[in-house]
């Protein structure tokens, strides 16, 4: 919407997969892209500033007006059915579509039946307090139980600003990011549509879907944890899919962010044609067993300077290679200390991670 309106600047009041207590501001360039971190900095620097705002501030008929843009809903249902293959419908689909009490609980359903589909709404009754409240992508559990109940051929679950999504398939199986995007990138590179033939992922992405896009002659692109860096990865090198475990998906060929609708319609896409349930081309991955330890600490040492945690990162890395990973790195936000191995043997897994975490708890724990 920011670049169709030709927009100086974008904002969004969300409480994004949180509840409503958390409530902050996104903002978005008028490129459509969310604002760089350095930028990002020099706001909070200036917004910290009394003097600087007071200093900045309109005032009179100089403040502007705010207008209420009445179509709003109406292009985005377009924009979004535009983006949906032009020869298909959902018709004889039954879909649950759970919009976690937030921003897409109209436009959602409507996008869904106006291509044809039987829709299921849950998630649809904000009351202000409501948003991500034991629902959506962060609780897909009552979708599944709807999806099994009333056989539904799949689930679509969104968060509180409809950016992630979470699939849940015919027989009630969660769908994560990780299989969303093995999903699209299979189909699009046998189509001659992924670009540079790469997906751009985090470090948190399983190590199954690595093996996966191994086995189909794709390249897999990691970076930090957070969308934003993936998209400046996709950007950097001129890459067209990327997305999270999480459920942010991105179609840069289709939209500048993580649109959790959009990404639906493009798994619905691959369904119709072939004629495949979602559990079928789910199967395209295979996750591998992972463990995930998070410690309390009270410093965060580079932890090449512990010789104990690093001699075991090297240990579980040789055992592993080949097989599997091993990340070990700190919150950004948090004390906290995050080891997570990834392999082909759940109890070899399991014995590295916990290794590690003894030493790292001996060296640095709270």
């Amino acid at each position: 919407m920011t670049t169709g309106m030709r927009a100086d600047v974008g904002v969004v009041i969300s409480a994004s997969h949180n509840p409503y207590i958390d409530n902050g501001i996104k903002l978005f360039g008028a490129d459509g892209y969310k604002l760089a971190d350095d930028f990002e900095a020099q706001l909070e620097q200036w917004i910290g500033d009394d003097d600087a705002i007071r200093a900045s501030l309109a005032s009179g008929a100089n403040i502007g007006r705010a207008f209420r843009f009445e179509d709003a809903r109406g292009r985005y249902i377009v924009f979004l059915k535009q983006t949906f293959p032009s020869d298909l419908t959902l018709d004889g689909l039954k879909i649950a579509v759970d919009c976690a009490n937030g921003a897409a609980y109209r436009v959602a359903p409507a996008v869904f039946e106006e291509l044809g589909a039987e829709v299921i709404p849950i998630g649809t009754s904000p009351n202000g307090v409501n948003i991500n409240e034991g629902c959506g992508a962060l609780h897909p559990e009552a979708l599944a139980k709807v999806v099994t109940e009333n056989g539904c051929d799949m689930g679509i679950a969104l968060d509180g600003d409809a950016d992630r999504l979470i699939l849940v398939d015919e027989k009630g199986r969660i769908v994560d990011g990780d299989a969303v995007l093995a999903i699209c990138a299979t189909r699009m590179a046998r189509q001659g549509l992924l670009s540079r033939n790469t997906l751009v992922v985090t470090v948190m992405s399983n190590y199954g879907l690595e093996m996966a896009m191994r086995d189909h002659g794709i390249r897999l692109l990691r970076t930090d944890v957070g969308d934003r860096y993936v998209v400046e990865a996709m950007r950097k090198g001129g890459y067209d899919l990327g997305g999270e475990q999480s459920g942010h998906i991105l179609f840069l060929r289709h939209s500048t962010t993580g649109d959790g609708i959009l990404a639906a319609l493009q798994v619905l896409g691959h369904a119709v044609r072939e004629g495949r349930p979602l559990s079928h081309l789910a199967g395209v991955m295979q996750a591998a067993p992972q463990q995930l330890i998070n410690l309390t600490v009270r410093e965060k040492p580079a932890l090449s300077s512990l010789p104990d945690v690093a001699r075991e990162i090297v240990r579980a890395e040789q055992e592993l290679e080949g097989t599997g990973r091993v990340l070990v790195r700190y919150s950004g936000t948090e004390s906290k200390c995050r080891v997570m191995v990834e392999g082909q043997d759940a109890s070899a897994v399991d014995a590295h991670a916990r290794r590690i975490a003894e030493t790292i708890e001996a060296a640095i724990g709270a």
